[in-house]
């Protein structure tokens, strides 16, 4: 419900268990719109991985500061706003998906999620979908997925 972006369904069962098992390790991709401005510490924690979060340490992912910041169009309802502290976006690219692992994972260096959208997985991104909208894969996007 908080998030944004790149949805895959299925209702075949080899595919849905090769996306959710974390021993496939195909990587996810998204942008995070973080309160603050992180720092270099910051990012290098969370490339690094080994944050503890719930009882489970985190795994390196690579991570790099968006600038320009993405377009996106406005969110409903919309992000909270705050005059007094700057936001900023972060690329992230994990292996591993638990739940609500980015918002987790920015907040324990100290950059809350505000905002978070998943643009990929694997090799396929979904940069050409309308939001809203919905495609049916052909066998070579799905595949695609997979290449990474």
């Amino acid at each position: 419900m908080d998030s944004e972006g790149l949805l895959l369904l299925t209702d075949e069962a080899g595919f849905n268990h090769r996306l959710l098992d974390p021993k496939t390790g195909h990587p996810r991709t998204y942008l995070a719109q973080v309160e603050g401005m992180p720092t270099a510490e910051g990012l290098e924690r969370l490339e690094r991985g080994g944050l503890k979060i719930q009882g489970y340490r985190t795994l390196p992912c690579r991570v790099r500061l968006s600038d320009p910041a993405p377009e996106f169009p406005p969110r409903d309802p919309p992000v909270r706003f705050r005059k007094a502290i700057p936001t900023s976006w972060l690329e992230l690219e994990l292996i591993e998906g638990k739940n609500r692992q980015v918002r987790r994972m920015t907040a324990a260096v100290g950059f809350p999620t505000l905002r978070l959208v998943r643009t990929a997985i694997g090799g396929f991104s979904g940069g050409s979908i309308a939001e809203g909208m919905w495609m049916a894969l052909r066998s070579e996007e799905i595949r695609d997925i997979w290449s990474q």
